[in-house]
């Protein structure tokens, strides 16, 4: 960018030269000169910003960026997420002792349940900024997404969604080494990979227009588990972003976890496409069938793919078994559940590793 603007400079002065010639370059020419040389040079940093260099890559200096299969943190080095979701929305008030716990089980990422007042009540900016400086205090990266859209197929939902970190962004620009984007949870429920790839190839660009560079997570089609629309589809959501700055989840539970050749099937429609993915949300076991969570985690150890489970604790009616901390300090964990992702093999505490972001600070 520097030898651009240094160009473009020197071409502006040869004018005026050229000018000085024939004749002495009158005050209103050289004033001229110097506020074109300006004006390139803003609209270069700013396009330098807003539509990244020709890697396609926002800015190595200041946020997350994804390469290829691989999403690499500010300073340029391999992240690789371990960590869990938490039901920010509903337990408001839990956040900061959420947020210590999860650091004393070594969690280098938290997956954050967000409201846009569409099906529950708003969380707003100043709330958001609260939960990104909680997280950075505890060394976790703060994985931001909209719940509303859970259980919707229409584009409304998913636009509503990208609309709402729109209108949040004086609090999240600023914040690319910190902040994970994943604008909406389980959008479509349903398997048209078509509904899919036309909303986010319209909601992506929603958020790098208002200059939000992070890196944006896309959870897969049908309820998060329809893994085939990165087969079919995930190339094209990835080229709607001028920054190239896409990566994409699955979530597994007994439609698209169960077994070891499903799960390895559905992480390879990206990987095999050299395309970014994680594990955005699993179980051990759901209203849709059993859970191979060992082989999960296993998998996902051996080829270097974040994962986050679901969940630290909140979970209502039968759905209870999924609360990973009786507690919300994490003093109890639960036996089948929490002591597994947390302390057993291939969990958070044996492998997850802290951004750098955090170290160099």
């Amino acid at each position: 960018m520097r030898g651009i603007k240094i160009a473009m400079s020197l071409l502006l002065a040869g004018t005026v030269f050229l000018s000085a010639c024939g004749k002495a370059a009158t005050k209103e020419e050289t004033l001229q000169a110097e506020n074109e040389t300006m004006q390139i040079e803003i609209q270069d940093t700013v396009s330098q910003e807003v539509v990244g260099d020709s890697t396609g890559q926002s800015s190595t200096e200041q946020g997350f960026y994804v390469e290829g299969s691989t999403l690499y943190d500010a300073g340029g080095n391999p992240f690789v997420m371990r960590g869990v979701n938490h039901m920010h929305t509903w337990f408001v008030d839990e956040m900061a002792v959420t947020a210590r716990a999860l650091e004393e089980t070594g969690s280098n990422c938290v997956r954050i349940v967000l409201s846009n007042g569409e099906q529950w009540d708003e969380n707003k900016a100043d709330e958001v900024e609260s939960i990104i400086e909680l997280c950075k205090k505890h060394h976790l990266i703060a994985i931001l997404e909209v719940h509303d859209t859970t259980g919707e197929w229409k584009k409304d939902a998913l636009l509503e969604a990208a609309e709402y970190f729109v209108d949040i962004k004086d609090v999240l620009i600023g914040e690319e080494a910190y902040v994970i984007l994943n604008i909406a949870n389980e959008w479509p429920s349903n398997n048209e990979t078509g509904v899919w790839k036309e909303g986010y190839k319209e909601a992506i660009p929603m958020l790098r227009e208002a200059g939000l560079s992070h890196t944006i997570m896309v959870d897969c089609a049908g309820g998060g588990q329809y893994g085939k629309c990165i087969e079919e589809a995930g190339a094209e959501v990835l080229a709607a972003d001028p920054l190239g700055n896409v990566m994409f989840s699955v979530h597994m539970y007994g439609t698209s976890g169960s077994a070891s050749e499903l799960i390895e099937q559905n992480l390879k429609y990206a990987t095999e496409q050299e395309l970014c993915i994680c594990v955005g949300e699993f179980g051990f076991k759901h209203s849709d069938g059993d859970v191979d969570e060992a082989y999960i985690m296993k998998y996902c150890e051996e080829n270097g793919i974040g994962y986050l489970a679901w969940c630290w604790k909140g979970n209502a009616g039968e759905a209870v078994y999924l609360d990973m901390a009786m507690e919300w300090d994490g003093s109890n964990l639960s036996a089948d559940w929490g002591e597994v992702v947390v302390n057993g093999p291939n969990g958070i505490r044996e492998t997850a590793e802290m951004c750098t972001v955090f170290s160099e600070e």
